[in-house]
């Protein structure tokens, strides 16, 4: 294991934080501490602590599941004193490797929800953080609101004070900082949405106005939502994954990460305590993330859903195997070079032409083994956030729409769960129910046109758009995937 006491023997090529573990103080507070998490914000902020003053922000972990799996999760990071080793690897094949320190505790709340909402009021946290899915903030996907029907959310509403939601712990620990007479704290999202932290302002008001008006008033004024662009390629650590990151860097870990070398994090300067020196380590402080933004999800994020999804069809396990594919690569360049590029404006300093090529470039990076699946899953959100944008551009100027349609039709066929080659692929799509599923399996293909992934463009004439995926999934059953391809 890593411990502290490991640190001062770590094998050769490895590096420790570069301040000491005692000095740290928790500062942050994050919700969702998963693979992204542990290889983005915790890694900006693992260099913050190494600069003079910066050691008030330290974070403290926080899960909010229960069960055996998360019992593990928690069990290991204790062992560990929280650190945990991540291996940044390029497309070249070299990598170097660190221990990251800025996680200082991990709290199970379910076990010890006193202890989350203790911190929660403490005025030394001063910005709440989260990773919790693009699906996690409980919007409803018909009304654009925060959706109070929710189970848990009820039971909060009728419990305030024994939250079990992330919704719920935040607005009591802002209650109880108001009644304190303390300030409020910045909450603050890191998940791959556009306008993240206009999304969360509206889920977590949303709970506070139906729990309290003159509260969620309080919150409103006091408390800041800034948006984030986050980016870096995290793939999942599967067992055989930890037992080689283990072997190349001679560590022992419970939880090792791996990681591209890229890495980029765009946040509007908009806190309401103070927050760390982020600009010192990289990240951008901007006063508007919306280019940047809309450059990410139009180009990297909706080529690699493109690629997850006709790649499960084709059989393929990882996204550098779909990306080699010629087809494939060619269906992406031609998509970005056509489809997208035409009507995207650059973010300050970025070329679009040098951007696409990055894109590229870490797609085909062997050392990532980013699993199609993962990117193929939670497809309902991630088809209406990447793709939205660039099929209503398509619609109103009546251009070409052969490869979004080939996209539609992809994902719906990847929905039935098998490949070509009568393989299992079987997508998760957390916001589905039996009756969600049961349409999106369904062989009327006009049913399918039904599930949200399509709500984005329901007002706009569709009609060809349509007949065309249409044309196109029976194409992908009768004749295969590369059959249906554009040319």
């Amino acid at each position: 294991m890593i411990t502290r006491e490991t640190l001062q023997n770590l094998p050769e090529g490895v590096a420790a934080p570069s301040y000491d573990l005692k000095d740290i103080k928790p500062g942050i507070l994050h919700f969702g501490v998963g693979n992204f998490f542990r290889a983005h914000e915790a890694y900006y902020v693992n260099k913050v602590l190494g600069l003079p003053g910066q050691q008030q922000w330290g974070i403290v972990g926080v899960g909010l599941t229960s069960g055996d799996r998360s019992k593990k999760k928690a069990d290991d990071f204790k062992a560990q004193d929280c650190l945990f080793s991540l291996t940044e690897t390029a497309p070249s094949g070299e990598s170097k490797r660190s221990v990251i320190g800025a996680l200082r505790d991990y709290i199970l709340a379910p076990e010890k929800p006193d202890a989350v909402l203790d911190l929660l009021s403490d005025p030394a946290i001063k910005i709440v953080s989260m990773t919790i899915t693009e699906g996690g903030y409980n919007i409803d996907e018909h009304t654009g609101e925060f959706a109070l029907e929710n189970e848990g959310v009820q039971r909060d509403l009728a419990n305030p004070e024994s939250p079990s939601t992330i919704f719920g712990y935040v607005v009591e620990g802002l209650r109880r900082r108001r009644d304190a007479g303390n300030r409020a704290f910045t909450i603050m999202s890191c998940d791959n949405l556009r306008h993240n932290g206009n999304v969360a302002r509206k889920a977590f008001l949303g709970f506070a106005r139906a729990r309290d008006p003159e509260l969620a008033s309080w919150i409103e004024a006091n408390a800041t939502f800034p948006n984030a662009m986050v980016d870096r390629i995290t793939p999942t650590v599967s067992p055989e994954i930890a037992a080689r990151l283990n072997r190349e860097s001679g560590l022992d870990d419970l939880l090792p990460l791996v990681a591209e070398d890229f890495t980029q994090w765009v946040v509007e300067d908009e806190f309401a305590d103070g927050r760390p020196a982020l600009e010192k380590v990289g990240v951008q402080m901007v006063d508007d993330v919306t280019d940047y933004e809309f450059m990410k999800i139009r180009m990297l994020n909706a080529s690699h859903i493109f690629l997850a999804f006709s790649g499960l069809l084709l059989g393929y396990d990882h996204i550098d195997e779909s990306i080699n594919d010629p087809d494939l690569r060619k269906l992406v360049e031609t998509y970005l070079d056509t489809d997208v590029i035409p009507t995207l404006k650059a973010a300050p300093g970025e070329d679009l032409e040098k951007y696409k090529q990055s894109v590229i470039s870490r797609f085909s990076n062997p050392a990532m083994a980013d699993q199609n699946l993962r990117i193929g899953s939670d497809g309902a959100s991630k088809v209406q956030v990447f793709w939205t944008a660039t099929i209503q551009n398509l619609l109103k100027g009546k251009l070409p729409i052969d490869r979004v349609a080939y996209g539609l039709a992809a994902y719906l066929e990847m929905l039935r769960g098998k490949n070509e080659q009568g393989g299992s692929c079987e997508p998760i799509e957390p916001t589905f129910t039996d009756e969600t599923w049961k349409i999106a399996r369904s062989d009327d293909f006009e049913a399918g046109f039904a599930l949200p992934a399509f709500d984005g463009w329901r007002k706009l004439d569709h009609k060809a758009l349509d007949a065309k995926v249409i044309e196109l999934r029976h194409i992908i059953r009768e004749k295969g995937v590369k059959a249906a391809l554009p040319a």
